[in-house]
């Protein structure tokens, strides 16, 4: 019902979004850019192709200024004044399509971008559990026999593969060792393949695009879900993503939580702001407020659908959540 609801008030949306935009910056985020399929992200995230990307950008360059990283701070502050609401691009993972995809098409379109980046995964010296859940899911697809210690090890009963693949899916960051355990019985040996596609981008790669102006920011060190952590947890993964971008000269103002900042308390953001070189964090709940005044909540573009269509729809639930003044997400 909610989703019809959504559907039919987005139809009627301006086609000036920029104006109907109800605040007064547009956050947008992404992972990859490819026109290939890649098999440690198909099954978890709806990346883009090239021109698909592009129409976005072209959307937004209409709708929107884009903007650095200095000039949103100034901008928030009020010591810029932009012609129209503005846009800061964002990415999250630190995925080599940013290098070798989405840079370059940035460059042409004098576009800025920051990418939140999980350090354990740069270089290519492991691989995040949901990437590596993707490639199990796609070597269940492929293999011609699936060992049956495989539904032993996951505790399923029924051998349909697809269900086999959605159970994968489902492990999380605290159960990640399974991963490891089902590779062996999937015939997928996750450094090989690290060694050959190199998923993530390289320390060189991250100082190169630092040079051409880009942004690198912290995404916590290797992608837990902050709501499954105790406080000592999220600020031991945090404070040691900052120490390393600071390290490495990158960008150490801004911080994106990884998959959400859902169940994340007013405590987290007590601590994280005692470090007064932190200027804001990001959550990705789509156009909302927060309660915390320096978390903004960027809008996920990976969705299946355009970016306009995925705009016209956010704009018009944060009109629908505000008539049951519900489009503020309250710390405690």
């Amino acid at each position: 019902m909610k989703d019809r609801i959504i559907n039919v008030m987005a139809a009627f949306e301006s086609e000036n979004i920029g104006k109907s935009f109800p605040l007064d910056y547009c956050l947008p985020l992404y992972h990859s850019v490819s026109d290939k399929e890649l098999p440690h992200l198909k099954h978890v995230i709806r990346y883009k192709n090239i021109q698909q990307f592009e129409e976005d950008l072209d959307h937004f360059s209409k709708n929107f200024q884009f903007v650095s990283w200095q000039e949103f701070k100034d901008c928030m502050s009020g010591n810029f004044k932009p012609a129209k609401k503005i846009a800061l691009l964002t990415f999250d993972d630190g995925f080599r399509e940013f290098y070798d995809v989405a840079a370059p098409i940035l460059e042409r379109k004098g576009i800025y971008a920051c990418n939140f980046i999980n350090p354990a995964f740069i270089d290519n010296k492991e691989m995040m559990f949901r990437c590596k859940a993707s490639l199990l899911a796609d070597a269940v697809g492929k293999i011609k026999t699936i060992d049956p210690e495989v539904y032993f090890i996951l505790s399923l009963k029924n051998t349909d593969r697809h269900v086999l693949q959605k159970k994968i899916l489902t492990i999380n960051y605290q159960e990640k060792e399974i991963l490891d355990r089902l590779a062996g019985k999937l015939e997928v040996d996750f450094k090989a393949y690290s060694r050959e596609y190199k998923p993530y981008l390289s320390t060189e790669e991250l100082k190169q695009l630092t040079s051409k102006g880009f942004g690198i920011s912290s995404h916590s060190w290797d992608h837990p879900k902050y709501g499954d952590l105790s406080l000592k947890e999220q600020m031991e993964t945090t404070d040691k993503t900052f120490a390393y971008l600071k390290e490495n000269s990158f960008l150490y103002e801004s911080f994106a939580f990884p998959f959400t900042d859902f169940e994340v308390g007013k405590d987290f953001f007590d601590e994280l702001y005692k470090n007064e070189e932190i200027y804001c964090s990001f959550g990705c709940a789509g156009i909302k407020l927060d309660s915390v005044k320096k978390n903004f909540q960027r809008i996920p573009m990976e969705m299946g659908e355009s970016g306009a269509q995925i705009l016209r729809k956010e704009i018009a639930y944060f009109r629908l959540k505000k008539w049951m003044n519900k489009n503020t997400i309250v710390r405690k």
